[in-house]
């Protein structure tokens, strides 16, 4: 009886030992992924997008016609916060981030109700795609050029899409009425004022969202 004793309480340490190296080789071996920390870094990525566009904040409530001259000002490659005009939440107003890549003074600004052609490219903070019909720029693009002959643009094998502006996700739909035809804009959609803290589809919750839209000619519908 002694002799089974000693046995049981080498055993049980022994045993004990040898699970906390087989956690820990678990632990060493589990690869990073592309999602880690993903709410955080989702988060400070907006918080950079707030403190690059200072003081740049822009407001038009209920735009409802084409009429322009009381379309804020925005200097062409300057980043700019939008205010999101359905995206109150119990942390206050929510807002989109954009700049204007390409102006187009004379081209018909967007209404809520519209049709466009657009070619567009959706990226998340690190770089994935999750939607587009051109090779545009992404999350990562930090020195897009200025000038339009320096640009990427879409081939002649690339189609453009119809997109319903009132369709588009949250703080984007805003953004875009503010844009017009021939234009294009970089736009940044936090989660708050995207798809929120909870997955569509490929896109994770608590996605940042950026989008580089190349505006066409308006769609007639019957």
């Amino acid at each position: 009886m002694k002799k089974l004793s000693m046995k049981k309480s080498f055993f049980i340490p022994f045993f004990l030992v040898a699970l906390a190296f087989a956690f820990a080789a678990c632990e060493e071996t589990t690869e990073p992924t592309a999602y880690d920390n993903w709410r955080e870094r989702n988060e400070a990525f907006a918080d950079s997008l707030h403190a690059i566009a200072g003081q740049n904040f822009l407001v038009w409530r209920n735009p409802s016609t084409r009429a322009t001259t009381n379309v804020p000002d925005m200097n062409v490659g300057e980043l700019y916060a939008i205010e999101v005009q359905d995206g109150g939440t119990s942390a206050g107003l929510q807002y989109a981030y954009a700049k204007k890549l390409v102006d187009n003074p004379q081209g018909t600004r967007l209404l809520y109700t519209d049709d466009v052609e657009v070619y567009y490219r959706g990226t998340l903070i690190n770089g994935e795609e999750f939607d587009g019909n051109f090779d545009g720029y992404g999350a990562l693009d930090q020195d897009i050029p200025l000038d339009v002959e320096a640009m990427k643009w879409p081939s002649d094998f690339d189609e453009p899409a119809t997109f319903t502006v009132s369709g588009l996700v949250g703080g984007a739909k805003w953004v875009m009425q503010m844009a017009r035809t021939g234009e294009r804009w970089m736009i940044y959609i936090p989660y708050e004022a995207g798809y929120g803290e909870y997955d569509n589809g490929s896109i994770p919750g608590y996605s940042t969202l950026t989008f580089d839209f190349v505006i066409g000619e308006l769609v007639e519908t019957d």
